[in-house]
């Protein structure tokens, strides 16, 4: 071995005893623990969760049709729902049908909405805009939060079979609690409470000037619901 060659292998003789006597740390990384892979994992999910299939279900929330109840000016329900049959929005406006005598003494029938003042659509959260811009669409009914409330499909499914099967009119709306007036019959006129709205209508009567009630029985047909005004002059009538 001559000299020169001694020279040229002296520094990679330096360099490899000054590596293997180095401490591996960089080389080295510690094994996971169960934890560390657990932890790996659950962030791995939540990464998942925010950005991948588990955020769709918001997202098909919103764009998912549902039936809606609009409000409308008064008598422009029909045509409300024309303006919406050109839209291509999908509408529901139930009918029934009435006979009118006209002041000549002639006779029609008159097919009238179910529920003055309302027409049903089947929207999607996102076409709420679309619905208002239709002439007479006043507001789409919501709940106490103001969010429109979507109504069952087995309501409105129930309002399409039943209207073919049975005779149906409007009625107004009776509670618990309510003042009415009865009338026809015996005690026409009279201004009582309602207590009770299941097979029939208990209307409690009280006689003003004796300070007492009796509790009649009636049909809901033969009540008028008042309003705050209309029942303190109707029970001044009746004292």
């Amino acid at each position: 071995m001559n000299a020169h060659a001694f020279i040229l292998s002296a520094p990679q003789l330096f360099w490899a005893r000054f590596l293997r006597s180095r401490p591996r740390i960089l080389l080295e990384l510690p094994e996971q623990t169960e934890d560390d892979k657990a932890l790996q994992t659950s962030e791995h999910r939540s990464v998942r969760s925010a950005w991948g299939p588990a955020a769709e279900p918001q997202a098909d929330a919103q764009y998912a049709s549902n039936w809606f109840a609009v409000y409308t000016t008064s008598r422009h329900e029909k045509r409300v729902a024309q303006h919406l049959g050109q839209r291509q929005i999908e509408y529901y406006l139930p009918l029934y049908r009435s006979q009118r005598k006209w002041s000549d003494g002639s006779r029609v029938t008159l097919d009238l909405p179910l529920f003055p003042g309302y027409i049903f659509v089947h929207i999607n959260r996102a076409e709420r805009v679309r619905v208002l811009c239709v002439p007479g669409a006043l507001a789409v009914v919501g709940g106490n939060g103001r969010e429109p409330v979507p109504l069952p499909d087995s309501a409105i499914e129930a309002l399409r079979t039943g209207l073919q099967l049975h005779p149906v009119e409007p009625h107004p709306l009776l509670t618990v609690g309510q003042r009415a007036r009865i009338r026809s019959g015996a005690f026409a006129g009279m201004v009582g409470v309602v207590m009770r709205n299941k097979n029939c209508c208990r209307v409690v009567l009280t006689l003003e000037h004796i300070m007492q009630s009796v509790a009649v029985e009636l049909d809901a047909e033969d009540l008028e619901p008042l309003d705050s005004g209309d029942s303190s002059s109707a029970a001044r009538s009746v004292q």
